[in-house]
């Protein structure tokens, strides 16, 4: 506007930047692959520093995500508009939102300042030529303090009995829930089932997460990271040369009833993609028991298409109000020892 203009006046820049940039890109074409990466991610941290108002780059962890930097949506745009000017490059405003650890951001920007970037390009036009889909890591938690597939499979083998009174640690009131007659209203006439007594147990650290978040967090999501983590690991493939990959996430989850808003089943799937940035499909799934066959029949339809290079397929379940147990019971469908009996003369309900 011309009242504005006289203020302050347009400068014409795209000379500048185009110098900077092709500064920053000789001086890279001298160094190696390594050195080239180093450089840019100098750069980064030197300019995140800046808008963060750090005295030091060394003040900047190159893998923490920026939100956990202290990043919101205006400091996102200010380093867009720093590394524009400094690599002479068009970068999205979202590029902060997109590349979300300065590691990540310093890799496209490397990517594209030498001509080595490529693109991901989902198709399902791909041809199966017939191979099988191979599983090449597994990892699991289940009741009786499994925590390995070696563990489940000994459980079986030596016939251990994992069933366990309910939960001290979900604030259930466990002395009011229960009656035996299974006739007062609100109440459950067994107090044994299946339970992961350390599901709410989280490193939330480890995942780049903050306090405050991990302790908004449906502990099922604890679960789903933890043995995403483990199966890469089992797989022996490191989770950082994932990012920008087209790996799919296909988790199955039937119960939605943890007590905190945000927690919607959909983050689940979401989550584990943003943290190992991932880039292939990313689905939750609900189809009640069934839930944990469907994601392994759409992670493998999704490989066979060529959607996904890598699939993590799998299910959670963590309770955490007893409402399902008060619900069986006023349908007299629970066994009030809390084990099934399949099959046998002696069975009366569920587990």
């Amino acid at each position: 506007p011309p009242l504005l203009r006289a203020l302050a006046p347009a400068e014409r820049r795209s000379a500048a930047l185009s110098t900077v940039g092709s500064s920053l890109r000789q001086r890279l074409s001298g160094l190696d692959a390594g050195r080239q990466r180093q450089a840019v991610l100098d750069t980064v941290r030197t300019h995140i520093a800046a808008v963060l108002g750090h005295d030091s780059a060394s003040a900047i962890d190159p893998d923490r995500a920026f939100q956990d930097l202290g990043f919101d949506s205006l400091g996102a745009v200010e380093l867009r508009n720093r590394l524009k000017t400094a690599t002479g490059l068009s970068l999205a405003a979202a590029v902060v939102f997109d590349y979300p650890t300065p590691q990540a951001l310093a890799a496209h920007l490397t990517d594209e300042l030498t001509g080595t970037g490529h693109n991901v390009v989902v198709t399902a036009a791909k041809t199966f030529d017939g191979e099988p889909i191979a599983i090449v890591g597994m990892a699991c938690r289940y009741p009786g303090g499994v925590r390995s597939p070696e563990e489940l499979w000994q459980l079986v083998v030596t016939g251990t009995d994992a069933t366990s009174e309910f939960p001290v640690n979900r604030g259930w009131d466990t002395e009011r829930l229960y009656d035996p007659t299974g006739e007062t209203p609100h109440t459950t006439y067994t107090r044994s089932g299946g339970f992961l007594h350390a599901a709410g147990e989280f490193d939330p650290a480890f995942f780049n997460i903050s306090p405050n978040e991990a302790a908004l967090m449906d502990p099922q999501q604890f679960l789903l990271l933890e043995t995403s983590w483990e199966a890469f690991e089992r797989a022996g493939v490191d989770p950082a040369l994932l990012r920008g990959s087209a790996t799919g996430v296909f988790a199955g989850m039937m119960y939605h009833d943890y007590p905190v808003n945000a927690n919607a089943g959909s983050i689940a799937s979401g989550r584990i993609s943003y943290v190992f940035g991932l880039e292939g499909p990313s689905v939750t799934v609900d189809t009640a028991c069934s839930s944990s066959l469907v994601t392994m029949h759409l992670a493998a339809q999704s490989l066979r298409s060529g959607e996904c290079d890598l699939a993590l397929a799998g299910g959670v379940t963590v309770m955490a109000t007893p409402e399902t147990f008060v619900e069986f019971s006023r349908q007299r469908g629970l066994s009030p020892d809390g084990r099934c009996k399949s099959f046998s003369d002696t069975a009366d309900g569920v587990a």
